[in-house]
Parts: C-alpha cells; structure tokens; sequence
C-alpha cells in the first residue's frame, strides 16, 4: 500500500506553536462539549387526580414559581420513605426553587373529589420516559393537619397502590387502574412516587383531593 505524501514547500515552513494551539483549542472545546453537553432524564407529573405542579403548570394557581414551566421536574433521590427528600421538602422533591409546592397555603390548594374505597384512574403525563422500578401511591393519615407542610409522619406509609415495572418504560401517557384508599373523610393529599429503575432518582408528585 502507497501511501501519499504533500510535498513540502520552502516557502511555507512549519508552525509548531501555532499548530500545537490550535490542537489545545480543540481539546478545550471537546472537554467543555463533554461538560455541558445535556444528559438522557426522565421526567413526569400525575394529571389525574390533578398535581400541584401541573395546577401550576396550568396556571390554575399563581405564584409557583419555576415549577410552572417545568412539573415535569421534581426529581430527587429515590428510597422513599427510608430515603428521599426530607419531611416538609416531599412536595418539591427536595428543590428549594420549587418549595411552592411544598406550600400548604393554609389547606386551599384545588382538590379532587373522590370516593373512598372507589375505583380510580390515575394517570402520570411523561415528557421523558425512562426505565422503571414502580410507581407507588401513599395518602395522607386522617387527622393529618392540611395547613402543614407534608411529613412522613402525616403519610400512611404503606403504598395502597403499587405498580411495579421491572425495569419496562411506562407508556408516554400512563393510566394505572387502582382504587382509592379506604377509610378516608375530608381533605387529604396523595402522594405517587416514580422510582426510576438505572439511576439514583425518583419523581414526586402530590395531589390534593377531598373524600
């Protein structure tokens, strides 16, 4: 095999320093495309029974802050309830730009009706689905104070709906058929948690509905 060979010229003679500058220059830009360049996520919210963030999202609620061009956002570490975000920051996943959600504004937050003990469907909207452990559902205790910032102390914390993946995508829009928790009068807040399957996270969402 030849191989071809530019001739070289007199007139032109080589460079080394411009030549090793430029390849510096291109080696920043690389590292700098590997440091800014946007990871594969996964993002979602519940619509049904509605969010917080998507009555955000909706502008059904004012005064939310960035969650309301983004509910598909609040992402934070996974283990819930031994793990997760700390007790008052569920809402917002542990996000102080989204700590609207965690607002209780004195128990006023639009509420879904629905029937204790009643079948449900509930549905998640996915702007990026992604591999999945399971989606669970928790509710609120009765004689949980509504004008408080969500705890686990105020959750029951065994899920009365578990939906589990095994690693499979869920569909872009996702409804899981399901029945309400028994038992429950007046004002509560369910919360569903989105346990992604091959990374730390996990998606919080809570909706508030009246039994």
């Amino acid at each position: 095999m030849r191989l071809f060979r530019m001739p070289i010229r007199p007139d032109r003679p080589a460079r080394p320093g411009r030549t090793g500058a430029a390849v510096l220059g291109l080696g920043l830009l690389a590292g700098a495309a590997l440091i800014t360049a946007p990871t594969a996520s996964s993002h979602g919210y519940t619509d049904t029974p509605i969010s917080r963030q998507k009555l955000c999202a909706n502008k059904t609620v004012s005064d939310c802050g960035p969650i309301q061009w983004e509910p598909q956002s609040a992402e934070g570490p996974k283990g819930f309830p031994a793990l997760g975000p700390s007790d008052g920051t569920i809402c917002a996943a542990g996000h102080p730009e989204f700590a609207q959600l965690d607002d209780p504004r004195g128990g006023s937050w639009p509420a879904t009706s629905v029937s204790a003990g009643q079948g449900y469907s509930f549905r998640w909207q996915f702007t990026a689905n992604h591999a999945t452990t399971d989606i669970k559902y928790y509710v609120t205790k009765n004689g949980w104070d509504p004008s408080r910032p969500l705890t686990r102390s105020a959750l029951d914390l065994q899920p009365f709906l578990t939906v589990a993946y095994n690693g499979a995508r869920p569909a872009m829009t996702t409804v899981h058929q399901g029945a309400m928790p028994s038992g429950k009068t007046g004002r509560h807040v369910i919360l569903a948690v989105w346990t992604v399957h091959d990374t730390p996270m996990a998606f919080y969402s809570c909706s508030d509905v009246q039994f």
